[in-house]
């Protein structure tokens, strides 16, 4: 295995972009797929509300893995970088929540 801690990042932000397309692709797929047998049932709504949570959530996941994986290596410019765009996506967050 190699060490690079440049392709260790990648590779952990790959598996961490995969886990969720494939969660969200999941739960969509269940959702529609329910919604068209079951009109009206509260768990396929819930599973499609579910699906689109993590496809928005997985970049979020995505950068907060990146500022883990920064500090981990003590590479403090790129932690403060991904620090900062994990705060605006937060504050975006606040933001929209709020109105």
């Amino acid at each position: 295995m190699t060490t690079d801690p440049a392709v260790r990042l990648e590779r952990l932000l790959g598996r961490v972009l995969r886990a969720g397309a494939i969660t969200s692709t999941m739960l969509l797929t269940l959702g529609v797929l329910l919604t068209l047998t079951w009109p009206g049932s509260s768990l396929a709504g819930g599973l499609t509300t579910a699906g689109l949570l993590i496809l928005i959530g997985t970049p979020v996941a995505r950068v907060l893995a990146s500022v883990l994986r920064y500090a981990a290596e003590r590479d403090w410019v790129f932690f403060g970088l991904t620090l900062l765009v994990l705060a605006t996506l937060g504050g975006s967050l606040v933001v929209a929540l709020i109105e």
